[in-house]
C-alpha cells in the first residue's frame, strides 16, 4: 500500500468513527447517502470468530463518542446545571453534530458553544439567557487556564501613557457579562461535583473561596474578569465602569477611547471619575493585566 492509498484509508477509517451515533448510542448502519457501512466496514475491517467486520468497527465508534460526550459533560457542568440533564444531552448532540472534534486536544471541543448556543435557543429555553452566560464562563474558564502569558507594562511604561496610548489585555484574561450571579452557581456546582468524587475537567478546578455558594442562579448584572494565577483560575467581579474599560481595549481603543467608553451612562459623578481610573489602574498594575498590544493586532 502507498502512501496515497494509507492516508485514503485512514481517512475512511476516521469518517467511520466519527460518524454520529443513534439515539440508543448504536452505530449507525447507513451513512448520510444511504450506503451500507457493514459494507463499508468490510472492505478494511477483517471479521473474527466472535464479531463480525461492521461489529468491531462500532466498538470504535462508540467508544470515541463515549469519550467525546464524557469531556463535554466534564467541560460544562455549569450550563447542565440550567437546563436540567436531558436537555443537555439534546443539546450536547445536536451541537457535537454541528461541531466535532476538528483538534489534536479536547480541549477545543466547547470553542463554538456559546455562539451555537445564541443561534440555537430552542435548546435552552426557557433559560437562555443564563444558558449563554454560563457558556460564556465555562468557555472563558478553559481559555484562561492555558493561554499565553506576556510580559506586562511596567511602572515606568504606565508613567509614560498618554490618550493615544494602545494598550492590550493578556491573553490569558477573559471578559464575561452576565445577567444572574453565574459565577456563584458554577462554583458550587463544581465543589458539589469534586466532592462527590467527580474527576477534574479539561480545564482546572476553580479556585474555591470560603463563603457559602449556592448553586441557584441570582438575578442581577454582574461583570467578570476570569484569569489566571499560579496555575489556578480565577473570577474576579468587575464594576460595570472596569468592565467596559477592559472591553475596550480588547476591541483595540486607545487609553483616551477606553476611558470615555468606560463612563459612558455611568453613575460615578465627575469628581469621582478620576480617583476611580487612578485606583483602577493601581490593581490592573498590581496583577499585570495589561500588556503592549503585538504589532499584529488588528486595530
Amino acid at each position: 500500500m502507498n502512501a496515497p492509498e494509507l492516508h485514503a484509508l485512514q481517512q475512511r477509517m476516521a469518517a467511520a468513527v466519527m460518524r454520529p451515533l443513534t439515539r440508543n448510542e448504536q452505530m449507525r448502519r447507513r451513512d448520510d447517502d444511504n450506503r451500507s457501512l457493514a459494507d463499508e466496514a468490510s472492505s478494511f475491517i477483517k471479521p473474527n470468530d466472535r464479531l463480525s467486520s461492521f461489529e468491531r468497527l462500532e466498538i470504535y465508534n462508540r467508544q470515541y463518542w463515549f469519550r467525546v460526550f464524557s469531556s463535554f459533560d466534564e467541560d460544562f457542568p455549569g450550563l447542565k446545571s440550567i437546563v436540567g440533564t436531558r436537555k443537555f444531552e439534546r443539546l450536547m448532540r445536536a451541537y457535537l453534530e454541528a461541531h466535532p472534534s476538528r483538534s489534536f486536544t479536547l480541549r477545543n471541543l466547547g470553542s463554538s458553544l456559546p455562539a451555537w448556543l445564541r443561534d440555537n435557543p430552542k435548546y435552552t429555553q426557557p433559560r437562555t439567557a443564563e444558558a449563554i452566560a454560563m457558556a460564556d464562563l465555562e468557555w472563558a474558564h478553559i481559555e484562561a487556564f492555558d493561554s499565553e502569558r506576556r510580559q506586562p507594562l511596567t511602572t515606568e511604561e504606565i508613567a509614560l501613557l498618554d490618550d493615544l496610548s494602545l494598550l492590550s489585555l493578556q491573553p490569558y484574561v477573559k471578559l464575561v457579562e452576565a445577567p444572574a450571579a453565574v459565577d456563584d452557581a458554577l462554583i458550587a456546582v463544581r465543589d458539589a461535583s469534586q466532592g462527590a468524587g467527580a474527576q477534574a475537567s479539561n480545564a482546572v478546578g476553580i479556585h474555591l473561596v470560603r463563603r457559602t455558594r449556592s448553586r441557584k442562579l441570582v438575578p442581577g448584572q454582574i461583570y467578570l474578569a476570569v484569569h489566571r494565577h499560579e496555575d489556578s483560575v480565577y473570577y474576579k467581579r468587575l464594576a460595570r465602569e472596569d468592565y467596559l474599560l477592559l472591553r475596550a481595549f480588547e476591541d483595540g481603543a486607545n487609553l483616551g477611547e477606553a476611558i470615555e467608553a468606560a463612563f459612558a451612562n455611568s453613575t460615578l459623578s465627575e469628581s469621582d471619575r478620576a480617583a476611580h481610573i487612578q485606583s483602577s489602574f493601581h490593581y490592573l498594575m498590581q496583577m499585570g493585566w495589561l500588556c503592549t498590544p503585538l504589532a499584529t493586532e488588528p486595530r
